[in-house]
This record gives structure tokens, sequence and C-alpha cells, in this order.
């Protein structure tokens, strides 16, 4: 009796031709920006961010998430943050060719790009045997992070939302070697829980928009939140340390870890969830404030 014969796979989709163009437009540039020196691909990519993107059509999404969030800015306030927007967003595109070249640790070694605060409240995690959740934004380069806990030896799983173009995608994968990313989706709970579990590390950015999740205050509106971070928190009694990434000038940063948030324990699930979701968006709102013009202001972050 023969074997019956095996079902073949299904045929992988085809690529669509434009996601070949932009790959293709892709890899050109990041070859060529990586040629460059890491503070002249900077400035170049930030003085062309300032010169096209205020005027894109996505400006106007900008525009109007600051109106809503700070009221009280000026028009000529609200141009010049929008400016500095797209000037951070330039800069960080053409830093990622870069981005392995960039030394935080050992200290002997570290270049001065980036400073670094707040280790010791990662020390004491650790010595505690604790793990934690590392919590940050769309702010300055938020690759800085990632970055300097690979190079300081953490075992961090970093969650990220995968780029659209699946070409793209694995161009921004080879050059976060660095570090572990888990790409949002239906698997990236089960790794999230994999890796809490085996006592490592979770790092993600909580100001990302959502259609769903739960509504929590963000700049005195409610904002659609994941609550996938307090969720975790409370299930595997993890730290959650928020981490700041901010740009001191160029192509040079600070990275400030603060002191754990709390953990409400009141046994209305619930309640504790929104409870730490709303000090996880206040302590970003605070970040924002200070240096709004870091901040990627093009976020569908509140009902229109």
């Amino acid at each position: 009796m023969t074997d019956a014969p095996s079902t073949p796979d299904p045929p992988a989709e085809p690529i669509p031709w434009r996601y070949r163009v932009e790959g293709w437009i892709a890899a050109a540039g990041i070859r060529i920006i990586g040629l460059l020196p890491l503070d002249w691909a900077s400035a170049l990519g930030g003085a062309l961010a300032r010169m096209i993107g205020p005027r894109l059509g996505t400006s106007k999404r900008a525009r109007l998430n600051l109106r809503t969030a700070l009221p009280e800015l000026s028009d000529a306030e609200i141009e010049t943050i929008v400016r500095g927007m797209w000037d951070n967003l330039g800069r960080v595109v053409f830093e990622y060719p870069h981005l392995s070249r960039i030394t935080i640790y050992p200290s002997e070694l570290n270049d001065g790009r980036v400073e670094v605060l707040g280790v010791e409240h990662i020390e004491k995690a650790r010595a505690e045997g604790r793990t934690f959740i590392l919590v940050a934004g769309h702010l300055a380069n938020w690759e800085i992070s990632p970055l300097a806990s690979a190079q300081y030896g953490l075992d961090v799983a970093f969650i990220y939302r995968a780029a659209n173009n699946p070409l793209v995608d694995a161009m921004i994968a080879e050059l976060r070697q660095h570090a572990t990313f888990i790409p949002k989706g239906a698997v990236a709970s089960r790794q999230a829980f994999a890796t809490l579990r085996r006592g490592a590390h979770l790092g993600l950015l909580a100001d990302q928009k959502l259609n769903d999740g739960i509504a929590v205050p963000f700049f005195g509106r409610d904002a659609m939140t994941a609550p996938a971070l307090a969720l975790l928190a409370m299930r595997f009694d993890c730290d959650v340390l928020p981490a700041r990434v901010e740009r001191l000038g160029g192509a040079r940063f600070r990275l400030t870890v603060h002191p754990a948030l709390p953990i409400p324990k009141t046994g209305d699930r619930d309640a504790d969830v929104l409870t730490l979701m709303t000090e996880v968006n206040r302590t970003l709102e605070s970040w924002i404030r200070e240096r709004p013009d870091q901040w990627f202001w093009l976020h569908r972050r509140w009902p229109d």
C-alpha cells in the first residue's frame, strides 16, 4: 500500500509591485545613508524632513492633535513644533543605518552620544530578582532604549508594530539585530508571557494609536490605550520602569530610567488596570509637554 500523496503547501502570496519598489528604494537609501558619517546623516534627514514634512497632508493631523492637547499654543508655536517633529522623525529614519555604531556600554568605549541616568533602578530590580517592563514612547529616537538594554547585557524583548511592507520590515529587523523584537499581533501575547515566565524582561511603546483597548485620560481627553502592560505587570508582579529618551541636539541623546511605578492591588482588576495605565499616560504626557517637538504627533490618538 503506497502512502497517500502529501498536500502541497499553498503558494506564498506574491509581493505587490508597490512593496517591491518601496523595498528597492529603502535598500538603496540604507546603503547610501550608511556611507555618511552619523552626524551628517542625522542632519541631512532632519533638513529634508523639515522641508517636506510640514507641507504633507498628514501634518494636518499633527496640527489638530496639538490644538486638542495644548490649546494654549499659538498658531506660530504649533508650526514650530510641527517643524521640530519632522526634524526629529527625519533624523530617526536616517540614524537607522548607524544604530550598530552607537556605543553606550562599556563606559570606556562610550563616544558621548548617549548619557544614561537611573541605571540604579534596573540594578535594584535585578538584585531583588524581579522582572520588569520598560515603558517608553515615540520620543526622540526610540531605538536608543533597546540599544542601551542590549549593550548593558539585559535580556529584554521589545514589542513593536511591524511595517506594512514586509520587505521594509525585514530590512529594519536587520538593522535591529542588537536586540530581540516581538511583532505585535496574535503571537505577541504568547511570546510576552514566555519571556516573563523565563525571568527575562519586556519593553514597549505605550503611546500608539489603537482602535480598541480601554479609555484612559491623556492630555485631558480619553484615548484608547492598550491595557496589556498593566495586565502583564499584575499577572507576573513585574516592576514597571518608565524609560525616557531625549534628543539633546543632533545625534546625541539622554536615556533616563525612572523609579518603578506603583502597582495597585485593590483586588478590582479593571480598576487597577485603569489606575496603572492612567499613571503611565500621565508620565508620558509630562515628557511630551517638556519636549513636544520630539513626539510623534501624527498618531490618531484621540477620537475625532
